[in-house]
């Protein structure tokens, strides 16, 4: 398994200080976000589990899974969440030039678009990968960089659902913006932690909202 920091060290925020890490408050705020989707059955299921809690989120959606499930898309938007950019395929910056780059961002944009009336001003660099001119451009284009302050690992097959839970809890505080992931692959641990999570963070007086 690769490298991944699980609570994102201050210094690379410091470093990286033009990208979103986590948005301080003074009102307990935290901000659930989740990648990938929207996948049929996994991306319902977690918008059920908001609907419980009545709690809003922030879904960074692929380009071309928003044109596969374009229903299942527009139950995150007529559920009044977020909805943010993540590229039409999934592509890691650091292998793709700057030009593939940009032009898959703008495909991802013109999925959302012909869906959502608004367009989103946010944008999460699949794997948070992303070169410092891409990172520009892209910013040029009016997006926001939204990165992560805890990572719940969900994606790893190798870590346990009580793993992923305590990534999420021994690390949030107030302002974390928390990173899961509604895809397949992530749906075993994210079954256990996503309920535990928005009970647990609820008992302890955090409040879910949108970026």
């Amino acid at each position: 398994m690769s490298f991944y920091w699980i609570k994102t060290n201050s210094l690379i925020k410091k470093i990286f200080s033009k990208y979103i890490w986590d948005i301080p408050n003074d009102g307990n705020k935290v901000y659930l976000t989740f990648d990938d989707g929207p996948v049929p059955e996994i991306t319902e299921w977690v918008l059920k589990e908001l609907k419980k809690y009545d709690t809003k989120a922030t879904f960074f959606c692929i380009g071309n899974n928003i044109e596969k499930n374009p229903d299942v898309f527009a139950k995150i938007i007529n559920e009044d969440h977020s909805i943010g950019n993540h590229t039409f395929n999934h592509l890691n910056g650091w292998k793709t030039s700057t030009e593939d780059y940009l032009e898959n961002t703008k495909l991802c944009e013109a999925s959302i678009s012909d869906l959502k009336p608004r367009t989103s001003n946010l944008f999460r660099p699949p794997y948070g990968k992303i070169k410092a001119l891409q990172a520009k451009k892209v910013k040029q284009l009016g997006y926001k960089i939204i990165m992560w302050d805890v990572l719940s690992a969900d994606f790893d097959t190798e870590i346990s659902p009580e793993k992923c839970l305590d990534n999420v809890l021994n690390n949030v505080k107030s302002g974390s913006i928390i990173v899961f992931h509604d895809s397949i692959k992530a749906f075993p641990n994210l079954e256990y932690t996503l309920p535990k999570t928005l009970k647990i963070l609820t008992e302890r007086g955090f409040v879910f909202d949108l970026i």
